[in-house]
């Protein structure tokens, strides 16, 4: 994700308002390697604006995905998780007890898929996520805690 300062820009840029609320949900991806769910960012902002809607963050968020600064990830978490490193690509490991994400830089070997194999999609980008168990939990203590 780019500095502060160059995303309020690129909202600019869009027409989109800049407004504190968005600016620290910004502030928060920023300092978080933890790829916070919607509702574990408006908790953390809701510190500072207690009046924050989930409903901002949400759209802040998907805003954020639209412009390429964020990216959604779907890793069966039970929440949508958002993925502030976007700069380079890597893949995910994710703890099956309490759902911590990690990101993992691992050069993979090339998949190539067939016509018959892709059954007429295009094929943009993939994404491998690994399982298992962080080192908290097979330590006997919650890392999301």
């Amino acid at each position: 994700m780019g500095s502060v300062e160059r995303i309020a820009s690129k909202f600019r840029d869009e027409g989109l308002r800049m407004t504190p609320q968005r600016q620290v949900v910004f502030e928060i991806l920023q300092a978080s390697d933890a790829h916070p769910s919607a509702e574990a960012v408006h908790a953390e902002a809701r510190k500072k604006f207690p009046s924050l809607s989930l409903r901002t963050v949400y759209q802040t968020l998907h805003d954020l995905e639209r412009l390429g600064e964020v990216q959604l990830l779907e890793l069966g978490t039970g929440q949508a998780r958002f993925d502030p490193g976007v700069e380079r690509a890597h893949h995910h490991l994710v703890c099956e007890r309490c759902g911590r994400v990690d990101d993992l830089f691992a050069e993979l070997p090339s998949l190539e898929l067939d016509a018959e194999a892709s059954r007429g999609y295009r094929v943009n980008r993939a994404e491998v996520v690994f399982r298992g168990l962080c080192q908290s939990c097979r330590e006997g203590t919650d890392a999301s805690a």
